[in-house]
């Protein structure tokens, strides 16, 4: 509290150093032996009113600089008034207790500290002559407000005119805007004299450079009451007007439409085809022959065939454009320019890509001849007859080498059909996986080991 009072009467001091500077000028005589009135300060920028709640200084006693004349009260605080000048209380007009005292309304007379008090006069109220002023202005003849609202203003009015019409205008109890005030000044106008005569079109009442501007005839005097009008239309959004769209009923299918296929029917899937080869698995067998005899380890079929599918699925051309370059690879390729010749290689892998194919085996199924193959007779067999005669010894057949584990029953060691299935579009591209894959196992299966 004690800050807040200290601010307070910080601004009352401010505020009294202009209203003194204004109503008193520096002398050492007397002033045509009248006094000062001393009217209701604003105590704050947004303060139209106050009360009065005590006085300090009685009638007829002197005071100096800093006193404490009297204490004002408003809707936020209680705050004091100090004097700015040394001088004499002459009269009070507003006593203790006072309510709702307008801003500007003479509360007391003052007079200078030198001044002989019998022989001063009393200062006339200047707050009854300015509202019998505003009364005066306010009763317009009835004949010319008809003539008005029948026939609208012309644009471009007189200065006279605009005057009288803005004689009708509320008391401005309310301080002015800086720029506001600053073009009154500009135009060597006294505030205290024209704000009166000018129409406040602002907010509240207050006075807009408009109307300033109107007043001095340098705009149309309905230029200001136009914006304000347009503003106070635009303020409020009408939706008096606003009609809620329906939603279209759907129209009944006619009997042609519900014959043709509908329109939007989801798209047919791409069709597939199968691409077969057939592929010799003997180079396979004889491979795993080998590495069973010398390693001892049995590799299935399976592990040389997926083995095989990886090395075929590499570098498959693409059967539709080649992939936007990315961020990356735009932006390395400007930070580091590459020779020709890694630029052409950049372009021959741009134009393939790595397959994802699984082909699926079907083996041929053996027909008897090759099933059980005839066994020629040897020449000069023994006959079992010189065996038991003891004529020839008796010699135990050899026995075949072991093929324990030669091939799953699926896998036949003569042709076998490797089988993918892919869209139309891949058909070119899956002959040329399967063609590798024929290759790799046909010819050079033992690089499937290392």
């Amino acid at each position: 509290m004690a800050s807040f009072a200290a601010a307070g009467r910080f601004s009352l001091r401010l505020a009294g150093r202009r209203w003194a500077q204004s109503s008193r000028g520096f002398n050492a005589a007397a002033r045509l032996a009248v006094a000062q009135n001393m009217t209701m300060p604003a105590l704050s920028p947004t303060m139209t009113e106050g009360s009065i709640a005590a006085w300090r200084v009685k009638e007829g006693d002197k005071y100096s600089v800093g006193d404490v004349l009297l204490e004002i009260e408003t809707d936020k605080a209680t705050m004091d008034v100090e004097a700015q000048d040394d001088g004499i209380l002459f009269k009070i007009v507003q006593p203790d207790g006072s309510k709702g005292v307008q801003v500007g309304t003479r509360i007391a007379v003052l007079a200078e500290a030198d001044d002989d008090i019998a022989t001063l006069e009393m200062p006339a109220d200047e707050a009854p002559a300015k509202s019998q002023n505003q009364s005066a202005s306010s009763e317009a003849p009835a004949p010319e407000r008809q003539a008005e609202a029948a026939a609208p203003a012309p644009k471009a009015e007189s200065t006279s005119s605009a005057s009288a019409k803005k004689g009708a205008a509320a008391p401005q109890n309310r301080p002015l805007y800086p720029s506001v005030a600053h073009l009154i000044k500009q135009n060597g106008l006294d505030p205290a004299a024209v704000v009166g005569d000018m129409t406040p079109t602002g907010p509240g009442g207050r006075l807009l450079k408009g109307d300033v501007l109107a007043y001095l005839g340098k705009v149309s005097a309905s230029v200001p009451s136009e914006l304000e009008s347009r503003f106070e239309h635009l303020s409020h959004l009408d939706l008096s007007n606003i009609k809620i769209e329906e939603a279209p009923k759907p129209a009944a299918p006619a009997a042609s439409d519900a014959a043709a296929p509908a329109k939007d029917a989801a798209p047919a899937s791409p069709r597939t085809t199968s691409v077969s080869l057939p592929v010799s698995l003997a180079a396979v067998l004889d491979a795993q022959d080998k590495i069973q005899s010398s390693l001892g380890v049995f590799m299935p079929v399976s592990t040389f065939v997926s083995r095989a599918t990886e090395v075929a699925n590499d570098e498959l051309p693409r059967t539709g454009p080649a992939p936007a370059p990315s961020a990356s690879q735009l932006f390395d390729a400007l930070v580091s320019p590459r020779s020709s010749a890694a630029q052409r290689q950049s372009a021959a892998s741009a134009k393939v890509s790595r397959g994802h194919y699984r082909p699926q085996i079907s083996a041929l199924p053996a027909t008897a001849s090759s099933a059980a193959p005839k066994t020629k007779k040897r020449a000069g067999a023994v006959d079992v007859l010189d065996i038991l005669s003891g004529k020839v010894k008796a010699t135990t057949p050899a026995r075949p080498a072991s093929s324990v584990q030669r091939q799953p029953a699926a896998v036949s060691t003569g042709i076998n059909f490797f089988t993918v299935s892919v869209p139309q579009a891949e058909k070119k591209r899956a002959q040329v996986f399967l063609e590798r894959l024929k290759v790799v196992l046909e010819n050079e299966p033992g690089r499937l080991v290392l």
